[in-house]
């Protein structure tokens, strides 16, 4: 099953991890796509997006219009929030201008610190 760890870390971990990547050749293990803030995964991860990625998850390829049907929702308003989760990483665009989510589940992974 591929699955995708959408996390909180630090600009600085994460680069360090591309880094390590890129010198030994060796990818992680599991696809992550990370936040610098749990702000920030928030904001892109919001409940009409949520229910989106719920939508998409194991579906294939589809059209914005395909993706609005399937939630039930607009199209102007699917298309705003298909925008923002390309822009994280989150959906791809395929060759044919179809979005996808390639994964089958989604990990949400941060830690809260006592202030």
């Amino acid at each position: 099953m591929k699955i995708v760890t959408l996390n909180v870390r630090d600009p600085a971990d994460s680069m360090a991890d591309f880094t390590r990547a890129w010198k030994t050749g060796k990818s992680q293990k599991s696809a992550r796509i990370s936040f610098a803030s749990p702000e920030l995964l928030w904001r892109v991860l919001t409940e009409k997006r949520w229910g989106l990625l719920k939508v998409l998850c194991g579906a294939g390829p589809v059209s914005i219009r395909e993706a609005a049907r399937l939630i039930g929702r607009d199209v102007k308003a699917v298309h705003g929030d298909v925008t923002a989760l390309l822009n994280a990483g989150i959906l791809i665009h395929t060759d044919d201008r179809r979005i996808v989510f390639p994964f089958e589940a989604v990990k949400v992974e941060f830690l809260l610190h006592a202030a």
